[in-house]
């Protein structure tokens, strides 16, 4: 079993920043697939970034996930925030990179960023 929690939502300024963090337990979670899919309200949920097992970041646009498996957590640093970037993000693990929230094994509670204009 793997229960991942994230943090790191809030309000901010259209141009700030956040950094999101999903706190993984779980003795395998260096061998699991991270990622995060966000949904805006009266949207559909909409896949944000991937990272595969062996790989420690990759840059999306404005977006840049990271992992770190010491800490059993992976990170979604967004820049230059939009009010189109105002959802729930949640954080998603499985056992392979995939754009589809259903083929993750696991699920967040998912945490409320808002971007004011």
């Amino acid at each position: 079993q793997v229960q991942l929690v994230e943090s790191g939502g809030g309000l901010v300024q259209a141009g700030g920043s956040l950094r999101l963090s999903c706190a993984a337990s779980g003795r395998t979670f260096s061998r699991y697939a991270m990622g995060w899919f966000r949904q805006a309200p009266g949207k559909e949920r909409e896949f944000v970034a991937a990272l595969s097992w062996s790989d420690t970041d990759s840059m999306k646009g404005r977006f840049t996930i990271s992992r770190d498996n010491a800490k059993n957590t992976v990170y979604l640093q967004m820049n230059n925030l939009k009010p189109e970037d105002t959802a729930v993000y949640y954080c998603v693990a499985g056992m392979v990179v995939t754009g589809i929230w259903g083929e993750y094994d696991y699920w967040g509670q998912g945490t409320q960023v808002t971007v004011s204009s």
